[in-house]
């Protein structure tokens, strides 16, 4: 069985989004080298430097399911049914946009953040999940249910915006040392959450 985690790229103060749910210079990263990143998504191309290559093949070949928060969901407009990690997305929402079958039919929509993660582990058998949504990395910390927690961090400071964490219900977590990977525009790290 593969591990869940979440991977963001955030800014050096925090956050994943500016207040108006723009991401600024955040992949700035994702266009700075020569090495070609494939992705079933025609429309996106990463163009990363080779340690950043290095730090997503394992996460990008690995995914056999992403899950989102609605709210992310509907901002990529459903990344138009080809989410870049190529992976059956799973959206946790108390509502399903109507027609979902026929728009989003690689898209699962769940009620509830401990059903979206056993629905995506389903999916995925014997590959990983990945967490692509604050709010849900939130919620499946406090449930217990991260195996690790991965930020690519970027030399840009928003003041405000939309956090990759906040206040967590257990109080505080320790997380184990970071495996860490230096990038250009990006300092790849991965951290294990300490059981």
């Amino acid at each position: 069985m593969g591990k869940v985690f979440s991977h963001m790229t955030m800014s050096l103060d925090g956050y994943i989004a500016q207040t108006d749910d723009q991401v600024g210079e955040l992949f700035e990263w994702d266009e700075a080298g020569g090495v070609t990143v494939p992705n079933p998504n025609e429309g996106i191309s990463l163009q990363v430097d080779g340690a950043s290559a290095d730090a997503l093949k394992e996460p990008v070949e690995n995914t056999g399911a992403l899950i989102a928060g609605r709210r992310l969901f509907d901002i990529a407009e459903g990344w138009n049914g080809k989410h870049p990690a190529g992976a059956p997305v799973v959206v946790v929402t108390h509502r399903a946009p109507e027609n979902a079958a026929q728009e989003w039919p690689t898209t699962t929509f769940v009620d509830g953040v401990e059903g979206a993660i056993d629905r995506a582990k389903q999916i995925a058998g014997d590959k990983n999940v990945t967490i692509a949504s604050a709010n849900v990395t939130q919620q499946a910390l406090d449930l217990g249910l991260l195996d690790e927690v991965c930020v690519s961090l970027v030399p840009v400071l928003f003041g405000e915006g939309v956090p990759y964490f906040s206040k967590l219900k257990s109080g505080h977590l320790l997380l184990e040392d970071p495996a860490v990977v230096q990038g250009q525009r990006a300092l790849h790290l991965t951290y294990r959450v300490r059981r």
